[in-house]
């Protein structure tokens, strides 16, 4: 099944389960616009290679568009509205004045100089730049992307506008606008998430056994926070491979191996650790799973195979909707990426509002925010998980398809 055809097909699940109106269904199932834009760059070499890119609006129901830019080799048009999409149902379940976007560049960084990469960034944003604004649509790092690309777009949009908008973007180097708390929050919302549930089930968290598929930044933040409430984090992974240790990994050993440089952990062979195929992270034996990587992780095989009774999605559309299926029947508890994942747009709409107001925030009193935020919102979730037979996904969806109802209504835009 295409990946939008899954994004259609929650959002029908969740509908179905709460007889939602045919006419908002139909509104909140399709994307209100895509641009795609070709991207003349000189390289290095000197010869002009054009790139494909994308940016999707799919819904300004309950405020402006909002979500990250990723450049990798596999962005394509029906990827990006789907994100926007996850992005519009996300922004509701945690009640953030959003609606949802999501753009992309299809290009191969890690082959690119950084000279090229910044030249791709700055020409991509110059021409998607009559969609954007800070109350129109507010891109973010994704993968691939991060605080220097953000820095380069903010760059770009100010001298196109002859201003200074730091609104327009967030996850920007704080020099520019951004905040500290920005790069940390969507692996903290993760671990929130954690802690929230196994309060709902009345479990101790600690000695629980975690493996993460993913090991950027919201992976290797979840991994060292959950760590400090007592977990066991028994493998990581990212594009090379993982490393596993039953025992439990020294995770800020490996945090500091990987660095800056990110250096891939099929070069890491400290403290004896195992090295698995990058798959077989899934289904080692583990209490917790957190995929943390890419979209179509557990299919149906690796689900029938998953060890884990709990999986939490750090990643956008981890799960297939055979896997899901499955999941469900061997009774194991998936928290969906539109709840999980949602402490990144948060700490986004908060470095957004700071720069608004041009007045900010300490740290502390952000994770403070975000912690609340990620709370009500689980709360909101799990009510509806426990009131009505569907599975926790549903419910997040549930929850979401309640306020973009009630925004399109108050908007009278269903007659």
């Amino acid at each position: 099944m295409e990946i939008y055809e899954v994004v259609k097909h929650q959002i029908n699940n969740a509908a179905e389960a709460m007889g939602l109106s045919d006419k908002v269904r139909t509104i909140i199932s399709e994307p209100m616009r895509t641009m795609e834009v070709s991207i003349p760059v000189e390289m290095d070499d000197g010869n002009v290679k054009v790139f494909k890119g994308y940016r999707c609006q799919h819904n300004n129901v309950l405020g402006p568009t909002k979500g990250g830019v990723r450049f990798h080799q596999d962005v394509n048009e029906n990827e990006v509205k789907s994100l926007a999409a996850w992005m519009t149902v996300k922004c509701a379940v945690v009640n953030i004045p959003y609606g949802g976007g999501k753009g992309g560049v299809e290009c191969d960084p890690t082959k690119m100089s950084e000279n090229e990469v910044e030249k791709v960034a700055r020409e991509y944003f110059r021409l998607i730049e009559p969609i954007v604004g800070p109350e129109k649509d507010i891109p973010a790092p994704d993968v691939n992307t991060n605080a220097q690309v953000m820095g380069w777009f903010y760059d770009t949009y100010s001298k196109m506008h002859n201003e200074n908008t730091p609104g327009v973007i967030t996850g920007k180097p704080p020099i520019l606008g951004g905040i500290k708390a920005r790069s940390g929050a969507t692996g903290r919302g993760v671990m929130h998430t954690i802690v929230n549930l196994f309060e709902k089930l009345d479990k101790d968290l600690a000695g629980q056994k975690v493996a993460i598929q993913g090991f950027g930044n919201v992976g290797s933040v979840a991994a060292q926070l959950l760590e400090e409430k007592g977990c066991t984090i028994v493998a990581v992974s990212d594009v090379s491979g993982g490393i596993y240790d039953p025992s439990g990994l020294d995770v800020d050993d490996v945090v500091n191996y990987v660095g800056e440089e990110r250096n891939l952990l099929e070069g890491y062979n400290n403290n004896g650790v195992e090295h698995l195929e990058n798959n077989d992270i899934l289904t080692i034996d583990t209490d917790i799973l957190i995929p943390a990587a890419l979209e179509n992780q557990l299919t149906e095989e690796v689900s029938k195979n998953l060890k884990a009774s709990i999986v939490v999605e750090a990643a956008n559309g981890p799960t297939t909707i055979e896997g899901d299926e499955i999941l469900a029947e061997r009774g194991i508890t998936v928290v969906p990426d539109v709840l999980a994942n949602a402490g990144g747009v948060t700490g986004s709409y908060f470095e957004w509002v700071q720069n608004l107001y041009n007045y900010y925030w300490t740290e502390e009193e952000t994770n403070t925010k975000l912690k609340q935020i990620m709370k009500e919102a689980f709360d909101a979730v799990y009510e509806k998980y426990e009131n009505n037979d569907v599975i926790m996904r549903t419910a997040a969806y549930m929850v979401a398809l309640e306020r973009l109802e009630e925004g399109i209504e108050a908007r009278d835009w269903v007659k």
